[in-house]
């Protein structure tokens, strides 16, 4: 059996081993260096890519950013049909004249009111902040078959 003094020992000798193994260890690792020389080591560490910002000339392999307004069909296609080609939350259905009789008879002013504020579930701009205002209308005409009045 181990007596308390002993027992002193022993932890003092662990607590000064486990000092001097945390203070020289740094000095046992010594350099690590990758391989390669430092050109390699460079080229491996240069991006995959690269961004082309607007207004740069970036080559051929860059997009083409669209040019020109959207379409309504386009605007449709890309941010409204989520909700327009079913229906949801009682959005009215691309093309169903009755649900869009009444909201029509409001007039172009009142459903581009809420087409940029926002009406019940539907966000301001519906999902499309970036569409300008006459994109929105013309998505509007669209889902609505034809100007409002």
């Amino acid at each position: 059996m181990i007596q308390p003094a002993q027992s002193r020992v022993v932890r003092a000798a662990f607590k000064t081993l486990l000092l001097c193994s945390v203070l020289l260890a740094p000095l046992s690792y010594g350099e690590v260096v990758p391989s390669g020389t430092e050109a390699q080591i460079r080229e491996r560490l240069t991006a995959d890519g690269s961004v082309c910002r607007a207004g740069q000339d970036c080559g051929t392999a860059a997009a083409a950013a669209a040019t020109g307004p959207k379409s309504g069909q386009q605007v449709y296609e890309k941010f409204c049909f989520a909700c327009h080609a079913a229906g949801v939350s009682g959005a009215p259905i691309l093309g169903n004249s009755e649900q869009w009789a009444p909201r029509v008879a409001k007039g172009m002013d009142a459903l581009m009111q809420s087409t940029l504020n926002g009406l019940n579930a539907m966000p301001a701009k519906g999902t499309c902040a970036t569409c300008s205002d006459d994109e929105l209308k013309a998505s509007v005409e669209y889902m609505s078959g034809g100007p409002a009045g």
